[in-house]
């Protein structure tokens, strides 16, 4: 039997919802739907991992969590992202897993943006 079959949603609380989600609508186009939330309904891979307390991997946020959402094309997005005033972290990282940046979110948490390699 097959118990978990994947990530069904995330869910976390801000300090701010209403702006929290109008800041994710307008900088990374989630379709927040009238009840709060948004349904990412494009196929992929998604990642589940538990990282070490002590790690730096989500800093400078102080969170206990990352989001990391797909994007086509992670140059382009980072790019209007600054233009569109948003904290973009300097950092970037390409590798056999595809392409990363880091964005900053009003209430300081870091979401992480992967372009997943050609084919994926």
């Amino acid at each position: 039997m097959k118990r978990v079959t994947g990530i069904g949603g995330i869910f976390f609380h801000a300090q701010d919802p209403v702006a929290l989600r109008a800041w994710y609508e307008q900088h990374l186009g989630v379709d927040v739907l009238p009840w709060g939330g948004a349904a990412f309904t494009e196929p992929g891979t998604t990642i589940w991992s538990v990282s070490d307390a002590g790690g730096d991997h989500f800093a400078p946020s102080t969170s206990s969590f990352m989001i990391n959402y797909r994007v086509h094309d992670l140059a382009a997005l980072l790019q209007a992202l600054r233009d569109e005033g948003c904290t973009v972290l300097e950092k970037t990282e390409d590798g056999e897993y595809g392409k990363f940046g880091w964005v900053i979110d009003p209430e300081g948490n870091k979401v992480e943006l992967w372009q997943p390699p050609p084919g994926q």
